[in-house]
């Protein structure tokens, strides 16, 4: 099997992101991106999901959070697509409930190679650290288009918004570690088009 890796590059005149992914990694992070909570939501990505992460992003904190949590939902989204190649030999789909105290999310995820995302979650506050919490779904859709899947996420029930956004990506890393996982029993494209890059 060859090597699931990507790095992406992006440079603007908001951000400047380096993002490497090993998606058959051990869940190893190293995330900065000035957004204590965001890097935390993407550290609970790597460890769960078992994928070696590496964050290094500089942006246009001093207007707010927006670009720098786009852009690397953007970098992240691409190495995810990236590193699949051509989504040969894989489950393609996979699901995961977590719990976090009294909140529960559930995470459906589909690498069909077609980009598409329903987003169920509401927040009592504005703000987690310094991460707003509009951006949660924000970010969820940008890495669904980017990486081209079909992405289903929920909060079924909840009160502390940390609690709330922490299952939504756990629940998205354990859903994406079944769908990219191999499949023994496969070496062509999961898809009866015999193909999920087009």
């Amino acid at each position: 099997m060859t090597e699931r890796k990507a790095t992406i590059n992006r440079d603007t005149k908001e951000t400047r992101i380096e993002l490497s992914l090993n998606l058959d990694g051990v869940g190893s992070a190293d995330i900065s991106s000035g957004i204590g909570f965001f890097d935390h939501m993407l550290g609970h990505i790597a460890l769960h999901g078992k994928f070696d992460l590496r964050v290094k992003a500089e942006g246009d904190l001093h207007i707010d959070a927006h670009h720098t949590i786009e852009d690397i939902a953007i970098c992240l989204g691409r190495a995810i697509d990236e590193a699949l190649d051509s989504r040969a030999g894989i489950q393609r789909m996979g699901a995961a409930y977590v719990p976090m105290d009294e909140a529960l999310a559930r995470v459906v995820i589909d690498l069909s190679g077609r980009p598409y995302a329903v987003i169920q979650a509401e927040f009592g506050t504005a703000l987690m650290g310094k991460m707003p919490t509009d951006l949660v779904a924000h970010a969820l859709e940008t890495i669904a288009a980017q990486a081209r899947m079909n992405l289903h996420a929920e909060v079924l029930y909840g009160r502390n918004d940390h609690h709330k956004a922490e299952a939504l990506f756990k629940a998205l890393a354990r859903a994406l570690a079944a769908a990219v996982s191999i499949d023994p029993g496969r070496q062509d494209i999961p898809s009866t088009k015999g193909t999920l890059t087009e």
